[in-house]
């Protein structure tokens, strides 16, 4: 489930929620396994809470990752070439032709594309349900 994915403010890569605690919780890093307690003092946000500027409404994060992993095919991209070409705008907008160009930064298509990375690389594929009425992760296929 992308509720159960968060980014933790000023750590890098994502973090899934083991347990909750009663002033902390219990984390994994999706990348390297490890595990770690995340205080009730640090910030954090659910990857399933976010959602990006389009011209006519807000496009939650999980429809714009399936876009983006059926348009690359389960591919990562090269986030840093995009961005020292200065393709990162014009990259997005094959995934969502019409995002908000000016609420939209360039960090935030960074962290997009770093997340997308991030999860395809841990075995994440399906990110919404076939309803689409809640956001979800596949869980990571064992062995990989």
């Amino acid at each position: 489930m992308l509720r159960q994915i968060i980014s933790i403010t000023g750590k890098p890569g994502l973090y899934k929620i083991l347990s909750q605690g009663n002033r902390n919780i219990i984390v994994e890093d999706i990348s390297t396994k490890r595990r770690m307690p995340v205080q009730a003092r640090d910030r954090v946000v659910s990857l399933g809470d976010i959602a990006m500027y389009t011209e006519e409404e807000d496009l939650p994060l999980a429809k714009i990752l399936d876009r983006a992993y059926k348009y690359y095919e389960g591919a990562t991209v090269d986030v840093k070439s995009l961005i020292a070409d200065g393709r990162i705008r014009d990259e997005f907008a094959l995934i969502v032709p019409d995002f908000d160009r000016d609420r939209v930064y360039d960090n935030d298509l960074k962290k997009f594309f770093t997340w997308y990375n991030l999860l395809t690389e841990a075995g994440y594929k399906d990110f919404e349900t076939s309803e689409g009425k809640t956001n979800a992760a596949a869980e990571p296929a064992e062995g990989e």
